[in-house]
């Protein structure tokens, strides 16, 4: 299963709601894309909704590091939302969980960018 992607702003932030695997092929290309295209469109406050992403591989992990390397060049900032037990797990393992900002409710993230 792919990764389904779709977006909505809430109080200036813009929600990357994703359903399915975030595994390498489709799934982390579509999501480089939609990150690239909001910086393009000059939006520096993304939140990943990350609660029906159910499997995260190696891949998937790359890319998330990718788009929060590329949302900090340009002076943005990207947050994770609703993360599913088995993905906060494996961001823990990695140790990668720490430079993630996470939240567990979406009125959290979006007013953490105040």
């Amino acid at each position: 299963m792919s990764i389904k992607v779709s977006t909505r702003m809430v109080n200036g932030v813009v929600i990357v709601d994703l359903f399915g695997q975030l595994r390498l092929g489709e799934g982390t290309s579509k999501l480089r894309q939609v990150v690239q295209e909001l910086l393009g469109e000059g939006y520096k406050k993304i939140v990943l909704n990350m609660e029906n992403v159910l499997h995260v591989d190696s891949s998937g992990i790359g890319e998330l590091m990718g788009c929060y390397s590329s949302v900090k060049s340009q002076g943005g900032e990207l947050k994770l939302l609703q993360l599913h037990k088995n993905v906060r797990n494996l961001l823990e393992v990695t140790r990668l969980y720490s430079i993630f900002e996470t939240h567990e409710d979406l009125a959290s993230a979006v007013k953490s960018f105040s």
